[in-house]
């Protein structure tokens, strides 16, 4: 089997806020906190001593203790986050009120009321804090100045546009790692799914050339030895014998099959050609085994096909072709490695077409074409009624030295 592991799909977790915003957050916290210090200084140096002065210090208190609970409650808009806000909002108000100096305070509440609220109902808060903000400061002033009018409105719109904006962006860049996380999954199943459908169609190749065509093999030397028993029993015991023998090759391939180890027929160092010089079709065909050219050392996976593809069509000249001979030829070319086996059966019409390949029975020429494939080559079939058939695959080799 094949030992590679299969493509795993690595966890992607959702991305942690930006160090953007977060940044942005924390000055937004200390501008706030400083704000409202600098209100409380400006207050007692100009109103020292007055009755509200004790109930201004104390709403200070406890807007800086309020609006320290916020971070604690995270950034996500809950019912108790709103709740807070509706607090904080609620104790400057009345501290505006009392001191309209501390209205200032109210540009760091526009960005937590747009990060909390829905965007209406944010927009709705920023505007009517920004009305109280003018008041506060047409209240302050000693005069009419158009800037106190104009001024707050014009930070709360770039204020609110600013934050708009950022936030638009980044749910547009939330939706497309969103769009790339499910994009990547999507690749993995796939990934998955086409490497167990070609291990399958590898196994199903592995088990049709080799445990099902030794199995057909015995059933064929099985049922010879029973129709000459009684009137010929050394040949049916000849029968049984290499029925043994088959059986245990086919042992071997199936522990070979569980242990992914080379095939049976190739172990111990044994070579392509004395692979193929052993194999047989049967008791009622003569094989015979031709080497032409110099040997040469040929990758595992070249050596495995081979053999795979000519036990495949010794199996079909067995079951399928009548023949009385077939002829193995393995021929080293230099840059490419033939096999050839021929066949003086009945022969067939061959498949003229990719639809009328796909319609071929069984799993034997399919899996031999996809076994060239695999090797970056092709099959090829000559066959003509009644004259027998030649298959050919050729693989090429890369160069050497």
């Amino acid at each position: 089997m094949d030992a590679r592991p299969p493509p795993q799909e690595h966890p992607v977790s959702q991305p942690p806020r930006k160090p953007d915003t977060r940044t942005l957050a924390t000055v937004m916290h200390t501008a706030f906190f400083l704000l409202l210090g600098a209100s409380v200084a400006r207050f007692l140096l100009r109103h020292p001593g007055e009755p509200r002065t004790p109930w201004v210090i104390a709403l200070s208190i406890a807007l800086a203790l309020l609006y320290v609970l916020g971070p604690a409650l995270g950034a996500a808009p809950t019912a108790r986050r709103r709740l807070w806000l509706g607090l904080v909002v609620t104790t400057w108000v009345v501290l505006v009120v009392l001191a309209p100096s501390f209205a200032w305070c109210a540009v760091p509440l526009f960005f937590t009321a747009l990060r909390t609220l829905p965007p209406r109902a944010a927009i709705v808060l920023v505007a009517l804090l920004t009305g109280l903000v003018v008041v506060a400061q047409l209240k302050l002033a000693k005069e009419f100045d158009p800037n106190l009018l104009l001024a707050p409105p014009a930070v709360a719109a770039l204020a609110t546009a600013v934050f708009v904006h950022m936030e638009r962006q980044a749910q547009a860049q939330r939706a497309l790692i969103d769009d790339l996380i499910r994009t990547r999954r999507e690749l993995a199943a796939t990934e998955r799914r086409e490497g167990t459908l070609a291990e399958r169609q590898r196994l199903s190749m592995e088990i049709h050339d080799t445990l099902a065509q030794n199995l057909s093999s015995q059933q064929m030397l099985l049922q010879a030895a029973d129709r000459t028993w009684d009137t010929d029993p050394g040949t049916a015991r000849a029968h049984v014998r290499t029925a043994t023998g088959i059986a245990a090759r086919g042992l071997a391939e199936a522990r070979r099959l569980v242990h992914d180890l080379a095939p049976a027929e190739l172990a111990d160092g044994a070579g392509l050609a004395d692979a193929l010089r052993a194999l047989d079709a049967g008791p009622d065909v003569e094989v015979r085994f031709h080497l032409e050219g110099a040997p040469a050392p040929l990758p595992d996976r070249v050596q495995s096909a081979l053999l795979r593809i000519a036990q495949g069509a010794l199996a079909n000249v067995r079951e399928h072709s009548g023949a009385r001979t077939a002829a193995l030829t393995l021929s080293f070319l230099g840059d490419q490695v033939v096999l050839d086996i021929a066949d003086d059966g009945h022969g067939f019409t061959e498949p003229r077409d990719d639809a009328a390949e796909r319609a071929e029975r069984g799993h034997g020429l399919p899996a031999m074409r996809a076994r060239v494939r695999q090797l970056g080559s092709t099959l090829t079939i000559e066959s003509t009624p009644g004259e027998g058939t030649v298959l050919s695959a050729a693989i090429p080799l890369e160069p050497t030295g």
